[in-house]
């Protein structure tokens, strides 16, 4: 029984093999070095490179663009706009606005630009 059963499911496994290899051989040249291309990410150092990301000002940025950063919600966002200004971003953690903890996942996203 499991002989015939074996037999039955690899004959129907034959039977559709070359509709699979035609569906996939009907497919325009062209999309296959665009798949992958997105199935090779670009390496985050050549990437970090190419576009840098604008720092976010601690002392003009709004409550709602402070929040989005990890770690900062309403409430801390509103005490980092309550303690403007700021002479450097490690005075969040100087003035006990932040945790250090906090703090560290943020600092590269942040920059406290003065007034002139």
């Amino acid at each position: 029984m499991n002989k015939l059963l074996s037999a039955i499911l690899f004959s129907a496994f034959i039977a559709t093999s070359p509709a699979l290899f035609a569906a996939d051989a009907a497919k325009p040249a062209a999309a296959k070095p665009a798949e992958a291309a997105k199935a090779a990410p670009a390496k985050p150092a050549e990437s970090a490179k190419a576009a840098p990301a604008e720092k976010l000002d601690i002392n003009t940025a709004s409550e709602k663009m402070l929040s989005q950063l990890e770690g900062i919600g309403e409430a801390r966002a509103k005490a980092i706009v309550k303690g403007r200004p700021y002479k450097g971003k490690d005075d969040l953690v100087k003035q006990k606005v932040l945790p250090q903890a906090v703090y560290d996942k943020i600092k590269d996203a942040i920059i406290a630009k003065q007034e002139k």
